[in-house]
């Protein structure tokens, strides 16, 4: 297997996407196109892999080649699996001090604002970069406390019991095409780990950040949140604009044992020629807490659908999700709780917008069995579509087998109120920012659950997105 290197020149943001500029980084390692048995093995090896990971690789491989594209959905005809580098590798070994991460690599992240946001707010950080988290810090005070923030790489090795009992359980490699390409060849992401009873204040943050053209980025991230304990994890991830498409495929489980509150929240803004094929989903036990909070603004196609599986009773699932589709885009995100336990709970309240001819789409699963007595859901789908050549779609399915269950179900779908725009051009604003602040008051109710710096952000997003907007 021969070494290579892939190298690229510092640009501007391209067009209207600000974080579309590529770095000048030389990789230390990039596996040739296409994907075979001999370059996962290859990926194995270089990361020193246990056996059973090498054959637990092996074998997802041979399930997503067995397992059939999806035909449902989004359009996927455009992804080319012999054109993606599945595996590049930035620099010899993730850092713990920042200014030991390569300058390169360090210039770009500064450029996103990781090193502000880990000093100004948060408990620990993480920063990945291709395929390898190039960075990894935690506040002192939460290591003494047993928690755990490290690359999901480190902990293969570092904490191989705890790792092997819970990798693979929530989401196997049988799951769906794309949590067995990850399997196959999965590479970085975030494992952490909460004690019994501790509660951590402020958020942990994972960065991931495609820079090199025809890149798959497949990171795998573990969450384990045990009894009574609590934590807050945030994720954002952009890459550049190429004229030929990138991959992301993510895998992503969470563990939250009884008593114990996790959010997930995720600030999505990735160039519009990047698939993003994600698959997330928890697990919650008795008198647990789990929530997602997923914000999609970029990709060319997003298809993503945050699972909780109540499996204790009083558990709680709360799904939180908004799209925004521009010109060339297809969000097709939604939500799934499925009621395994009796007196469960869950909400889902999701919010798109759609413009100049970008599609949302709404996907949704709501299940009670049999015998699952005296549970409650509730779904709120909320669509806003900006102009006439742009759509909205929303598939939501009850699959309710128990007679003591309450469900609600209410979905609407409006467009852009002229009245209120006339009125905010009379008062002197343009009609880009009178849309823009229209927006943002339909985004509130998701964005609101953002910590007041993320919140600011998403905004901020929204705005560039409806920059140029005329009606």
């Amino acid at each position: 297997m021969s070494q290579g290197s892939i190298k690229k020149t510092v640009v501007n943001a391209v067009g209207d996407y600000k974080f579309g500029f590529h770095s000048s980084v030389d990789s230390v390692y990039t596996s040739p196109k296409g994907l075979s048995r001999e370059v996962i093995a290859e990926i194995s090896e270089r990361k020193n892999e246990p056996a059973w990971m090498r054959e637990f690789r092996l074998r997802a491989f041979d399930i997503f080649l067995e397992k059939p594209m999806p035909e449902w959905g989004a359009d996927l005809s455009g992804i080319d699996f012999n054109n993606i580098h599945y595996y590049v590798q930035p620099q010899d070994s993730a850092k713990t001090r920042w200014e030991d991460v390569p300058t390169g690599i360090k210039d770009t992240f500064e450029r996103l604002g990781i090193p502000e946001a880990e000093r100004k707010f948060l408990s620990g950080a993480g920063a990945q970069f291709e395929s390898e988290v190039i960075y990894h810090s935690l506040h002192e005070s939460l290591s003494k406390k047993g928690v755990i923030f490290d690359s999901t790489d480190n902990a293969l090795r570092l904490y191989p019991e705890i790792f092997q009992k819970y990798f693979g359980k929530v989401i196997p490699p049988t799951d769906n095409k794309f949590a067995a390409l990850n399997s196959a060849v999965w590479s970085g992401g975030s494992f952490v780990y909460v004690p019994k009873g501790v509660h951590i204040e402020l958020p942990l943050q994972a960065y991931f950040r495609i820079n090199a053209e025809n890149m798959g980025q497949f990171e795998r991230t573990l969450i384990i949140a045990d009894e009574g304990s609590s934590v807050h994890y945030i994720e954002g991830c952009t890459a550049p604009t190429y004229s030929s498409d990138s991959l992301h495929s993510a895998v992503v489980e969470v563990i939250a044992l009884p008593g114990s509150r996790v959010q997930y929240s995720t600030i999505q803004n990735w160039s519009t020629n990047v698939y993003n094929l994600v698959t997330k989903r928890a697990v919650a036990y008795e008198n647990a807490h789990m929530l997602w909070l997923d914000c999609n603004i970029g990709s060319k196609v997003t298809m993503k659908y945050p699972a909780v599986f109540l499996r204790g009773e009083g558990a709680k699932a709360e799904i939180h999700s908004f799209a925004f589709s521009g010109k060339g885009q297809h969000q097709d995100a939604g939500a799934k709780v499925i009621h395994l336990a009796p007196n469960t709970s869950s909400t889902i309240h999701a919010r798109s917008i759609s413009k100049d001819g970008g599609r949302a789409t709404y996907r949704g699963l709501v299940k009670v069995p049999n015998g699952i007595k005296n549970t409650s859901s509730r779904v709120v789908c909320d669509a806003l579509i900006m102009d006439s050549a742009s759509r909205s779609d929303t598939y939501p399915t009850m699959d309710i087998k128990d007679d003591t269950a309450s469900i609600a179900h209410e979905a609407s779908v409006t467009r852009i109120d002229e009245a209120t725009l006339f009125y905010l051009r009379s008062r002197g604003f343009d009609s880009a920012t009178a849309a823009a602040m229209l927006v943002n008051g339909f985004a509130t109710p998701i964005v609101k659950q953002l910590p007041m710096e993320y919140a600011v952000e998403m905004n901020r997003l929204i705005a560039i997105e409806m920059e140029g907007f005329s009606q």
